[in-house]
C-alpha cells in the first residue's frame, strides 16, 4: 500500500474487523478481504461487542457521560486538578456576573433615574442602540441602510451556499460591483437621493463598511503581491519586496495619522478627498501587505511538481497560476486570511483617533453624556459582546468553508 496507509493506521481503521468482504459481490468472486492481526495482549474484538460499545445502552445514558468525564476531564491527576481549578473560577465569576448583567440588571425605562437596582443599567444600552449600530445616519433615510442590507444578502448567499455554478462570477460582482451599488445608496447625491455626508456614518455600520471595502481591494492586491514576490523578473520582484516590507513595518496608527494628517497635503489646491476614504485607503494598502504573505505561504505549500505538469501541457503562465496553482494556495490559506480578516474587523477601532465614530467610539462619546455618567461597564460589555458575534460568525464560516474545500479536494482525487 501506499505511505499513507501504514499498519498503524490500518490497525486504528480496522481494530475488531475479521473478515469483511465487500458488499455487491456475487458469490464465488473473490473478494477483498481484510484481516488485522491482533496486537500483543489485545482483542480484536474491543470491550461491548464488534462496535465497541458505539450501540450499546442509550444515546447520551448516564454511562458514557460519566466514562465521557473521565476520559476528558479527569483522566490523570493533573487534569482533575486543572479541571477543579476551572470549576472553582466559573464559580467565582459567572455567578456574580449572571446576578449583576441578568437577575438584577434594569431594561424597562426612559432615563438613568430607572435604574436603581444594583445590576445592570440596560436602559443606556436600549436608548442608545440606533448610534452604536448607525451613529447619526438621519432617520428618515433609514431605508437606505436596509437597501444595502438586503443587497450585500443577495449578492453574498451565492457565494456562501454549497454546489453554486459560475461561483466566480458571484465573488466578482460581490466584491466590485455590490461596493458602487452600496455606495451610491449611502452617499447618495444622484438619482435623487438625498446626499449624506460620511462624517454622519458610525457605530455598527461603519466597522462592517471599513471591514468590506479593505477586504475587497486588500486580497486581489495581496494576491499579486504575493505572485509578484516569486517572479522572474528583477523589477516586479522588487517592488513587491518593498511594498510588503515597507507597509509591514509601519504601524497602523501611524499610516491612520499619515493618512488624516499628511495626504491632504498632497492634492491640488481645492481638491479634498474625504477623511473615510483616506481611511479605507490606508486600511487596504496596509493589509494588503499582510494578505500577500498570507497567500505566499500558501504557494509555497503547493508542489512545483503542479506547476511543471501544467506547463507540459502548454499552458501558459496565467493559466497556471489562476487554475492550478492559486486554487490549492487559497484553500490552504484560509484560517490565515480569516484570521487577518478578523483582526482587521477588530482594529477598525483604529479610527476614533482621526475622528470616526465606530462602535467603540460611539459608546465612549455615550458614556461622556453626563445623562449617563458611569456606566462603562454596560458600554463596554456590549461592545464586547458585538465584536464577539461578528468575529465567532467569521470564524464558524471559515471552519465550514474549510470543511467544503477539504471535502471538494479530496473527492477529486
Amino acid at each position: 500500500m501506499s505511505g499513507w496507509w501504514n499498519g498503524e493506521r490500518a490497525r486504528t481503521a480496522f481494530r475488531g474487523v475479521r473478515k469483511w468482504p465487500l458488499p455487491g459481490l456475487a458469490a464465488g468472486t473473490a473478494a477483498l478481504v481484510v484481516t488485522v492481526e491482533e496486537a500483543p495482549g489485545e482483542s480484536a474484538v474491543p470491550p461491548g461487542g464488534e462496535f465497541g460499545g458505539l450501540v450499546d445502552g442509550p444515546p447520551g445514558g448516564p454511562a458514557r457521560v460519566a466514562d465521557w468525564l473521565r476520559r476528558n476531564l479527569f483522566s490523570s491527576v493533573t487534569n482533575t486538578l486543572l479541571t477543579l481549578l476551572v470549576l472553582v473560577l466559573l464559580w467565582l465569576v459567572v455567578p456574580p456576573f449572571f446576578n449583576w448583567a441578568i437577575k438584577s440588571a434594569t431594561i424597562a425605562g426612559s432615563s438613568r433615574a430607572d435604574c436603581t437596582g444594583d445590576g445592570a443599567c440596560w436602559v443606556f444600552i436600549r436608548l442608545r442602540l440606533h448610534t452604536f449600530f448607525w451613529g447619526h445616519y438621519p432617520d428618515e433615510e433609514l431605508w437606505r441602510l436596509v437597501a444595502a442590507a438586503g443587497l450585500l444578502i443577495a449578492f453574498a448567499a451565492p457565494v456562501m451556499r454549497d454546489r453554486v455554478r459560475h461561483r466566480g462570477l458571484f465573488v466578482l460582482l460581490l466584491l466590485a460591483l455590490f461596493p458602487v451599488l452600496a455606495g451610491v445608496l449611502l452617499v447618495g447625491g444622484i438619482a435623487g437621493l438625498p446626499y449624506v455626508d460620511t462624517s454622519l456614518w458610525g457605530g455598527l455600520m461603519l466597522c462592517v463598511i471599513i471591514s468590506f471595502v479593505t477586504v475587497a481591494g486588500a486580497l486581489p492586491l495581496g494576491i499579486l503581491l504575493a505572485l509578484g514576490r516569486r517572479s522572474q523578473l528583477s523589477v516586479i520582484r522588487t517592488f513587491s519586496i518593498g511594498f510588503i516590507e515597507l507597509w509591514r513595518g509601519v504601524p497602523l496608527l501611524t499610516v491612520l495619522f499619515m493618512s488624516a494628517v499628511m495626504v491632504p497635503f498632497f492634492p491640488p489646491y481645492g481638491v479634498s478627498v474625504d477623511r473615510l476614504i483616506r481611511a479605507m485607503v490606508a486600511f487596504t494598502l496596509f493589509n494588503a501587505a499582510y494578505m500577500a504573505e498570507t497567500v505566499r505561504g500558501g504557494l509555497q505549500g503547493v508542489p512545483e511538481e503542479q506547476e511543471e505538469a501544467a506547463y507540459s501541457l502548454g499552458l501558459k503562465w496565467w493559466q497556471v497560476q489562476f487554475f492550478v496553482t492559486l486554487p490549492q494556495a487559497l484553500r490552504i490559506v484560509v484560517p490565515g486570511i480569516v484570521n487577518n480578516i478578523v483582526d482587521l474587523f477588530k482594529d477598525t477601532s483604529l479610527v476614533t483617533i482621526i475622528g470616526l465614530v465606530d462602535l467603540l467610539g460611539a459608546v465612549n462619546l455615550s458614556l461622556k453624556d453626563p445623562a449617563w455618567l458611569g456606566l462603562a461597564k454596560e458600554g463596554y460589555v456590549f461592545t464586547a459582546v458585538i465584536f464577539f458575534i461578528c468575529c465567532f460568525g467569521m470564524s464558524s464560516y471559515s471552519r465550514r468553508l474549510e470543511r467544503r474545500l477539504n471535502r471538494h479536494w479530496a473527492g477529486g482525487i
